[in-house]
């Protein structure tokens, strides 16, 4: 409860802070890892990302084990303003079930599946002339910027849909609800893109909310561009429930095909027994771009109209550099 009651005050200050988002020229993909960008896809942007992974676990004072895979999928929308994007999420997983050495049993259904919104209520970058890059200086376009402290921030709001008797919910393969129906899920996701192609997103977020089985997690994600083409993540997921605690890290890439399409893979594992965790992922993300820059009259000529959201650019990534 304590969780929650923070995290409703970071959204309600977050909440009355000026906004201005930014589309991007190349896909703003959240794979690879599982942290959200605050950065939206841009309005008239339709993105799918899709994903698919093994599953090992093994619990050695409980004496069971899991194995099997997952798809993970995503669909989002820039709706209205360039700060909205809409968007379903969701998990399924199919697995066999061992314990106590006896006969495995085959479990199949939702993880998650989830409806909702993000909203970017800060962006730091709005005033992308001032950052433009040096044409003279390599050295001054690369050095420690401190304005790159102050991290782009969004809120999210989402509804969950669970079946009845989900062996997932809550996550835990011994005392599993017989619960299912509506529960809400919130977020709060903020990113910082630093000189020389790092980003780094945190998202603190409050997990079927209302529930016996409700969840608090944090997501903390530092990405590196190496080249146009090519990043490395990391990543670590702190997860908090009366059934289930962990701290999860991710390790992996990316590679952009081209500017709507990039591949990615990562493992995950965590530092303990009870379960001990090992996955490994592959997924892709792919988007269809009927964006169109917005024009404004300055009440000359049709010569003298101005494509502001092109002079506001600035060309990030999500967990490309491409960014986020």
């Amino acid at each position: 409860m304590q969780h929650l009651k923070s995290l409703c005050v970071i959204l309600l200050l977050a909440s009355s802070l000026p906004a201005l988002a930014q589309y991007t020229e190349v896909i703003n993909s959240n794979r690879p890892g599982v942290s959200k960008a605050a950065f939206s896809v841009g309005t008239n942007v339709l993105q799918f990302e899709l994903g698919g992974y093994s599953l090992k676990e093994e619990h050695n004072p409980l004496n069971y084990e899991i194995s099997g895979f997952g798809v993970d999928f995503a669909a989002r929308f820039g709706l209205l303003w360039e700060e909205l994007e809409i968007n379903l999420e969701g998990i399924y997983q199919n697995d066999s079930f061992s314990f106590n050495n006896a006969a495995a049993s085959s479990r199949s259904n939702f993880r998650s599946f989830t409806i909702g919104a993000k909203y970017l209520v800060f962006d730091p970058y709005k005033n992308a002339e001032e950052d433009k890059p040096n044409l003279y200086s390599y050295h001054a376009n690369r050095k420690f910027k401190w304005k790159s402290l102050i991290p782009a921030v969004s809120v999210y709001a989402g509804a969950n849909f669970d079946t009845e008797n989900n062996p997932f919910v809550p996550y835990s393969p011994i005392f599993s609800s017989g619960e299912g129906g509506f529960s809400p899920k919130i977020m709060v996701a903020t990113q910082n893109n630093f000189s020389g192609g790092w980003v780094f997103v945190m998202n603190f977020l409050k997990d079927r909310i209302g529930t016996d089985y409700s969840d608090f997690q944090y997501i903390l994600t530092l990405t590196h561009s190496f080249s146009d083409q090519w990043v490395l993540f990391g990543e670590a997921q702190g997860i908090q429930s009366d059934f289930y605690a962990d701290n999860i890290f991710r390790f992996g890439g990316a590679y952009l095909w081209t500017k709507d399409f990039q591949l990615d893979a990562n493992i995950a594992f965590n530092t303990k027994d009870t379960p001990s965790v090992f996955n490994i992922a592959f997924g892709a993300s792919y988007r269809l771009d009927w964006h169109k820059d917005k024009e404004i009259d300055n009440g000359g000529s049709t010569n003298d109209k101005v494509d502001t959201s092109k002079r506001k650019r600035n060309k990030r990534k999500k967990k490309i550099d491409f960014d986020k």
